[in-house]
């Protein structure tokens, strides 16, 4: 073979390197939260389009409980098993950090979601501005409450970093702009879980029977919330607003018990995740203001590594027909 031969051959296999490692099939795992509720069964939804869409290994897995320790050994084990990148909604940030410092030692790319504060990433995507999100949902827990009264908030866990930015913006708006608004006591961890909402619901209904409104943060504080106030025959008299599914609220809101819920698709957020990882594993930039090709994620704000899409809604009793999941 000539040399000219030889080099023509190089740098075909060269070519057919490039297109093959560009056409390879991705392993993409994501660690959600907890298995087996709405919210996150809807985000395995997307993420299972997102695999046949493309071919791409793409999966969820998540704890039984919402406990930072089991995410951290379900990370060790896909580090172990080498994956090409790992998608996660922490339970805790903190908890995570040297987890996903491993992952990345590995070569393995971290993509993580309600996030926005997680160091050891190559990228986190947000549905929104969690700031502008929780002053949203406290101008319409206001609105419902007259602008005065008492109040209470409900996070998923203390450590949850996107849930306590959510609160901590709406309880300043709050205090800015509705000064005959009282918020009775620290936030209330609910774990992510109805019956410990209700349970605490309760208490509060028990505690502070002026109470006039309760924010949720976690898909089924509304919901066990709500069905406090039913069971106190408090219908009318409680504003509850929060984040939370159709599929999860929706009885409650045709009842008027929960005056409004506001969300971002899960199954989009997880569609979204899925193709940055992809993107990231093949070396493609993400660049502000481009299209992800994910509806609410068409125009997104790139800050750092922290990817910001305008992906939120609102559910009344009104329009609840038009969102099934």
């Amino acid at each position: 073979m000539t040399v000219a031969a030889a080099l023509g051959a190089s740098l075909l296999a060269g070519a057919a390197a490039v297109t093959h490692a560009q056409d390879a099939k991705h392993t993409i795992v994501t660690v959600v939260k907890l298995s087996g509720i709405a919210w996150f069964n809807r985000m395995g939804d997307g993420v299972a389009e997102y695999a046949k869409e493309t071919g791409h290994d793409a999966t969820q897995v998540g704890p039984a409980s919402a406990d930072a320790a089991l995410q951290v050994q379900m990370i060790e084990d896909l580090i172990a098993k080498k994956v090409d990148a790992i998608t996660v909604v922490p339970n805790s940030p903190e908890a995570l950090e040297p987890v996903l410092a491993k992952a990345l030692a590995q070569n393995i790319k971290v993509v993580g979601h309600e996030g926005s504060s997680l160091k050891n990433i190559t990228y986190d995507v947000e549905a929104f501005d969690n700031g502008a999100y929780g002053e949203h949902l406290m101008e319409a827990m206001a609105k419902a409450m007259g602008g005065e009264g008492e109040y209470a908030v409900f996070v998923g866990h203390l450590t949850a970093k996107t849930h306590n930015e959510w609160v901590d913006a709406a309880i300043a708006y709050q205090k800015a702009k509705y000064p005959k608004m009282k918020l009775v006591t620290d936030k209330i961890e609910s774990n992510e879980q109805q019956q410990t909402a209700y349970q605490k619901s309760k208490e509060l209904l028990r505690t502070y029977p002026n109470l006039k409104g309760i924010q949720g943060s976690a898909g089924e504080d509304v919901v066990g919330a709500a069905l406090a106030v039913e069971e106190a025959g408090l219908t009318g008299k409680v504003a509850i607003v929060g984040t939370s599914l159709v599929s999860v609220s929706g009885p409650y809101l045709e009842s008027g018990d929960i005056k409004m819920i506001s969300f971002w698709d899960p199954a989009k957020a997880g569609i979204a995740m899925n193709k940055v990882a992809a993107m990231a594993i093949e070396g493609k930039p993400i660049t502000d203001g481009m299209d992800l090709g994910v509806e609410g994620y068409s125009k997104i704000r790139l800050d750092g590594k922290v990817i910001y899409g305008q992906a939120w809604v609102d559910v009344t009793k009104e329009n609840m027909g038009e969102y099934k999941f």
